[in-house]
């Protein structure tokens, strides 16, 4: 296993679980932004316990379920991929950092744990 797959997982693994409970407590930035994107409001919890469990395949990855991390990593790239695209869709450009760094780390994770 090497150290980058490793730190480049963890990264990915704290994020996606950072967010996720900030999906999962309705934080108020999660609403403004959903609201903002036309989301309902009942999808931020779907949206948070997808986050949650890509951070938790990741974790499995790394502990030596190595497919179900890979098959992690490839949905939080789907996920972020459409994340980044609705933001595209709907022009709300102030924010598109966040999911495009979410998109980035993902795409590290799943590079990374197929180079090993």
């Amino acid at each position: 296993m090497s150290i980058a797959y490793v730190l480049v997982t963890v990264v990915t693994i704290v994020a996606n679980a950072g967010v996720a409970i900030a999906d999962l407590s309705k934080a108020s930035f999660v609403l403004r932004n959903s609201t903002e994107l036309d989301l309902p409001a009942w999808s931020v919890l779907p949206l948070g316990l997808l986050k949650a469990a890509g951070a938790a395949g990741l974790m499995l990855g790394l502990i030596g379920l190595r497919p179900l991390g890979i098959a992690a990593a490839t949905g939080l790239v789907l996920f972020f991929v459409g994340a980044v695209a609705i933001h595209i869709r709907k022009r709300v450009f102030h924010n598109i950092a966040a999911p495009t760094a979410f998109l980035l780390l993902a795409v590290g994770s799943l590079a990374t744990a197929t180079w090993h």
